[in-house]
């Protein structure tokens, strides 16, 4: 596959019978509530928040498909993926219904991940490597954990222990598991053909002599798969809702190119700043850190430190944020507002509320961005400036 793919589409597998916790009388995991949505919602926004997804086709039981068809356009309804979606049945197998998600998936497909729906935590961050070895020419890619446990190969007889392999050879596997398209294709027609039985689709790859690389897995990464996993959808600690609100100030006249949200708005007037001057950005870092009351961005990157001079705010933004999660912050909603005479800023709200959406690992649902004028009133009306006020809402640890 040529490098940097650009049609990558996913494939969540949310067929299975879930029989261990169907057995506790629990139901099919798939569908276990968690925050409020079923577990495959959380699985299907994992990845809309990666950022480089374009659709995903969700796999469920063959009885279930009308049903679940509306429950999804429910869910999307409530919190969109911003994503396209396509809903197709599940067959006996793993394999047959990760085939049948693959004979859903639009012919410009060129990249697909396999993901179980079952696995709600795994991280945009975690996506984006996968998708990352793929770029680098890599026709598989998994994510996989270093094995910690001696482990035992055993006899059929489920007693007898035959030898013990070296736990440096081993690694845990899960899933989003990435695969260029035409390249999973083949595998499974050869798996019909030839009546393959695997447990993963990395295992065909491997059956047809074609290299799989591996990506550093997540230990949060668990699939939900026994009642004892049951405790991980629980949260150890209450959670309060919390809200942040953000304004920021910058004049014309300059010489930092005008950047709102990380997108550089070409023709737009130069900014007097000691940053890049991405009054937007500012205004959201200071909202996330009055969600965990951490004061403003002035006490964390003065602008007499010379360190920060044209600084990206992109690269301050992570900072912020890996400050809000050590206080245990979950962004869950963000609405910023520019408030500007010029530059015209329509035609890049789109552009702007897709990147701050991919800088915040967030749905594009849950990205609101607007722009308004003063009538030409005040500073920004006389054209000599422009500012930007952000509200985000969260939740934390009580």
């Amino acid at each position: 596959m040529t490098k940097g793919f650009t049609q990558a589409w996913a494939v969540i597998l949310a067929a299975g019978q879930g029989s261990r916790l169907a057995a506790a009388g629990r139901g099919r995991k798939q569908y276990l509530p968690f925050k409020g949505q079923p577990l495959f919602w959380h699985s299907a926004q994992a990845l809309a928040s990666a950022g480089r997804i374009k659709g995903l086709v969700l796999v469920f039981p063959p009885e279930e498909v009308e049903d679940m068809a509306r429950t999804v356009a429910e869910l999307d309804q409530a919190a969109s993926l911003g994503l396209p979606w396509i809903v197709t049945a599940g067959g006996i197998l793993r394999q047959d219904s990760v085939r049948n998600g693959l004979l859903a998936l639009p012919r410009d497909c060129d990249a697909v991940l396999v993901h179980d729906a079952a696995r709600p935590f795994a991280s945009p961050g975690l996506i984006r490597a996968v998708l990352a070895a793929l770029d680098n020419g890599a026709p598989g890619a998994i994510p996989a954990l270093l094995v910690t446990d001696t482990v035992k190969r055993v006899a059929p007889d489920g007693i007898t222990v035959l030898d013990t392999p070296a736990r440096k050879d081993l690694r845990a596997v899960q899933t989003p598991q990435g695969f260029v398209r035409a390249v999973l294709d083949e595998a499974h027609a050869r798996a019909v053909a030839e009546n393959w039985a695997v447990t993963d689709d990395a295992s065909m790859l491997e059956r047809m002599g074609l290299p799989v690389v591996c990506v550093p897995g997540e230990e949060g990464n668990v699939k939900i798969t026994t009642p004892e996993d049951l405790k991980l959808l629980t949260p150890e600690r209450p959670e309060l809702p919390c809200v942040g609100w953000g304004y920021d100030v910058h004049r014309y006249g300059g010489d930092r190119p005008l950047v709102l949200g990380g997108v550089a708005i070409p023709g737009g007037p130069m900014v007097s700043a000691h940053s890049d001057g991405d009054v937007l950005l500012h205004a959201l870092m200071d909202a996330i850190l009055g969600c965990v009351a951490k004061g403003d961005i002035g006490q964390h990157f003065p602008d007499t430190d010379p360190q920060f001079a044209g600084i990206s705010s992109s690269v301050l933004l992570r900072e912020v944020l890996a400050t809000a999660r050590e206080a245990g912050l979950t962004i869950v909603h963000v609405d910023m507002t520019i408030i500007a005479q010029i530059p015209r800023l329509a035609p890049h709200a789109r552009q702007i509320q897709e990147n701050v959406a991919h800088l915040l690992e967030l749905p594009f649902s849950r990205v609101n961005f607007k722009a308004t004028t003063e009538e030409k009133l005040g500073f920004t009306g006389q054209k000599l400036g422009l500012k930007a006020v952000a509200a985000v809402t969260g939740l934390r640890p009580a």
